[in-house]
């Protein structure tokens, strides 16, 4: 038994057209669809805008995932802010005895800031193995993707110690720039 076919079987046709009277050709192209297909809808939309639409979910989550780190990086920052304030107060006396007794600016940032840096550059430790395995995971849906170097993990770990070192470094200035007398009158 035999059916009868309404129509073509095909949904979708792609045509590569030139870029010169666009819309002129779309119409010749629609008025042959209706000749071939008269029961059939015309609906006509460019590659370009359907790429687009593909990678609208892509640009949103990149918008919101930059947000929430530039949120991340400024409670993280007041953090350390707060922490370095707090082992500069702790350790007010120490530091007055040592510029006393000759110790420079720099050599009290550095001591200041050395507990800190060990903390980020553990912390550091811990991210990469599980960043990378979330951005493996998150390539795996693109049709052409990247391969994931050391480069950009150590680019991230830059820029973390200069911000960490950047936080922690305007508190130890100025606790190694306070008078050592206020520190030790009590004393």
């Amino acid at each position: 038994m035999m059916q009868q076919n309404d129509g073509p079987a095909v949904s979708t046709i792609a045509l590569r057209i030139q870029g010169e009277g666009i819309f002129g050709t779309l119409e010749r192209i629609e008025q042959t669809w209706k000749r071939i297909a008269p029961n059939a809808a015309f609906e006509s939309s460019f590659l370009r805008d359907e790429m687009n639409k593909l990678y609208e979910k892509e640009q949103r989550a990149a918008k919101v995932f930059g947000i929430f780190a530039g949120l991340a990086i400024l409670i993280a920052c007041l953090g350390l802010f707060g922490l370095v304030a707090f082992t500069a107060e702790q350790r007010t006396k120490e530091i007055g005895i040592r510029k006393v007794l000759g110790a420079t600016v720099s050599s009290i940032v550095a001591l200041l800031s050395k507990d800190f840096l060990k903390l980020v550059l553990v912390a550091f430790g811990l991210a990469v193995p599980v960043a990378y395995y979330a951005m493996n995971r998150w390539l795996e849906d693109f049709a052409y993707r990247i391969e994931l170097g050391p480069g950009v993990f150590l680019l991230a770990g830059g820029a973390a110690l200069v911000i960490a070192l950047a936080t922690a470094g305007v508190h130890a200035v100025r606790a190694a720039l306070a008078n050592p007398v206020e520190s030790l009158r009590y004393e």
